[in-house]
């Protein structure tokens, strides 16, 4: 499958199962696609550890956008 084939199913998917707009698709990493997909699923995220509530305000104050 090509980039474009593939990208193209999931901003599709994204769109019908997320109602996401193609803005937030091409705006999401590869992992956060991954992990909104994974809960729609009802997977439990079997990664890393995430950040803490303080680390996330951390690095909210540090990257506001």
């Amino acid at each position: 499958m090509t980039f474009r084939a593939g990208a193209g199913r999931l901003a599709g998917v994204a769109g019908w199962l997320l109602g996401w707009r193609p803005e937030q698709f091409w705006r999401a990493t590869p992992v956060e696609l991954a992990a909104v997909l994974r809960a729609a699923r009802g997977e439990e995220d079997v990664g890393e550890a995430g950040v803490d509530a303080a680390e996330l305000r951390r690095l909210m104050g540090v990257m506001p956008d």
